[in-house]
């Protein structure tokens, strides 16, 4: 069996169960750990899966037809970075960030990767935005440089973090209120572990509107790379296992195109990550 692998969570919302991908087989990861939660994370879960491939058994029944959920269960914290792709900033108008731009986000708006978005009431701006998640494996606080940092990351997945523009900038230039509508960080398909991305300043972002190309950059533009966004971070708050950090957006969102095409809904968005998967979610009136 090959050693590569990558955790997913599959079943009803609240009621999700842990597996494992490996080429075609879905395992049942039960028997290790009762979900992909901090705790998991934090007593070495991902390392222990390696250790367990060849004695996991296959998922009961026909995987094919259950929902996927996000891969992991809701983060303690979700931590963004604003404005980290310098083709970003300069489509929305705003000046090079001299330090990263740090919000958070309500964990509960991570959901599946093909659930719906809810458009929230009163919304005439929900924009997308695909970015690279990472996912914190090991407690880091006050880390001494950025070449300590992707030691403590469990492994990186597609996150969609949707905004609503009037919200976030002309409704009190309160960011978190933008960003925290109720299914707002679709998440996954899969957490790719850490030891499978090699480089993960070195990976494709992709986003489709209805089948129209929207964002097409790659991680190699990032400000502030993933290794520095840690590090940063762990100056001002300590990361644990679990929490979840979305890096950035690529140009090609609604607030940075000629006539801003927010969603509606009806729309569908699609979007990739290289090597991490692809998603795809439905616009639905809240």
């Amino acid at each position: 069996m090959t050693d590569q692998f990558t955790l997913a969570r599959l079943g009803d919302a609240g009621h999700e169960v842990p597996v494992v991908r490996v080429g075609a087989r879905t395992l049942d990861a039960r028997s290790l750990t009762a979900d992909f939660d901090g705790a998991f994370f934090a007593a070495d879960g991902v390392a222990r899966i390696a250790a367990a491939l060849d004695s996991l058994p296959d998922l009961d029944g026909d995987a094919t037809g259950l929902r996927v959920g996000a891969p992991i269960a809701a983060p303690g914290k979700v931590v963004c970075i604003g404005l980290n792709y310098r083709d970003h900033a300069e489509e929305t108008g705003a000046a090079l960030p001299a330090e990263p731009v740090v919000f958070m986000k309500d964990p509960s708006t991570v959901v599946g990767p093909f659930d719906d978005v809810l458009i929230p009431r009163n919304s005439t701006k929900t924009d997308w935005e695909v970015e690279l998640g990472v996912v914190i494996g090991t407690t880091a606080r006050y880390l001494a440089s950025p070449d300590e940092a992707l030691a403590h990351v469990a492994g990186y997945a597609v996150s969609h973090d949707v905004s609503e523009r009037e919200f976030q900038l002309e409704r009190g230039g309160q960011w978190d209120k933008g960003k925290s509508c109720e299914t707002f960080n679709p998440l996954g398909p899969v957490l790719v572990p850490a030891s499978d991305v090699a480089d993960p300043q070195a990976l494709g972002l992709r986003l489709w509107v209805n089948g129209e190309i929207r964002q097409n950059g790659t991680s190699a533009d990032m400000l502030f790379s993933v290794a520095h966004v840690i590090w940063y971070l762990s100056q001002f708050m300590v990361l644990r296992p679990g929490d979840l950090i979305n890096t950035g957006t690529p140009a090609g969102v609604a607030l940075g195109i000629e006539g801003n095409p927010y969603l509606r809904a009806g729309d569908t968005v699609e979007l990739e990550i290289d090597g991490l998967g692809r998603a795809s979610q439905s616009m639905v009136q809240a």
